[in-house]
C-alpha cells in the first residue's frame, strides 16, 4: 500500500473508531443519578430499582456497538488498498450508531411501549443491514491482503446477518411482549458466533453416469 493510501485509510479508521467511542459513551449519560427525598436504604434500593429498564438499555445498546465495532475493526484490518468507494458507505453506518444512544433512551423510558420498542429494534435493524452493505463492498479483490482466504470473507459476510434477524425477532416480539422483547438482544455475541461457523452447502456433484 502506497503512504498515502496508508494515511488515508488510517484516517478513515480512526475517525470510524472515534464515532464508535463515542456513541457508547454517551449511553451512560441518559442514566441520571437518583437523589430519593428519603435517604433510608430502601429508598435508595427503589430508586435503583426504577433505573433498571436504563440498566437493560444501556447493556443492550452497549453490546450491539460493541458487535458492530469489533466486525468494523476486524472486516479493516484485512484491507491492503484504500477504496475511496467504501467511503459513504462507512458514514451511514456511523450515522446510525451515532443516532443509537437516542433511540436506546427512547426504548429504556418506555420499556412496555411498542412504539418505542419498534423504533429501537428498528435503528438496529438499520444499523445491521448498513453493516452488511459495508462488509460486502469492504470485502472484495484486490483491496484484501493476499492472505484473505474466500472462506474468510464468506464468515464475515454471514456473521452480519446475526444483528438484522435478531432486531427483527425482537420486533416481531414486541407485539405481544414490549419490554422482554429485548432480550434476545442479549444473545447477539453467541449468535455471531453461531453465524461465523456455519458453513455453505456443497453443491451436489453430478451422479456418475449409468453404466
Amino acid at each position: 500500500m502506497s503512504q498515502a493510501q496508508d494515511q488515508q485509510l488510517e484516517r478513515l479508521t480512526f475517525f470510524s473508531d472515534a464515532v464508535f467511542a463515542i456513541a457508547i459513551t454517551l449511553l451512560v449519560i441518559e442514566i441520571h443519578v437518583p437523589h430519593p427525598e428519603d435517604l433510608s436504604d430502601r429508598a435508595w434500593l427503589l430508586a435503583l430499582l426504577q433505573l433498571t429498564p436504563h440498566f437493560v438499555g444501556f447493556i443492550l445498546s452497549f453490546i450491539v456497538i460493541g458487535a458492530l465495532w469489533a466486525a468494523h475493526h476486524r472486516v479493516f484490518g484485512l484491507l491492503r488498498h484504500y477504496d475511496p468507494s467504501i467511503v459513504w458507505p462507512n458514514l451511514f453506518l456511523l450515522m446510525v450508531v451515532a443516532f443509537m444512544p437516542f433511540s436506546s433512551a427512547l426504548m429504556s423510558s418506555h420499556p412496555t411501549e411498542r412504539v418505542p420498542e419498534w423504533f429501537y429494534t428498528g435503528t438496529l435493524l438499520l444499523a445491521g443491514l448498513l453493516q452488511h452493505r459495508l462488509v460486502k463492498r469492504v470485502l472484495r479483490a484486490p483491496f484484501l491482503r493476499e492472505d484473505v482466504t474466500d472462506e474468510v470473507v464468506a464468515t464475515l459476510r454471514r456473521r452480519t446477518m446475526a444483528l438484522p434477524l435478531m432486531a427483527l425477532l425482537s420486533g416481531v416480539l414486541a407485539i405481544w411482549w414490549p419490554g422482554p422483547s429485548n432480550l434476545p438482544l442479549m444473545l447477539m455475541p453467541l449468535m455471531v458466533m453461531l453465524f461465523a461457523r456455519m458453513r455453505k452447502s456443497r453443491a451436489v456433484e453430478p451422479a456418475a453416469a449409468a453404466e
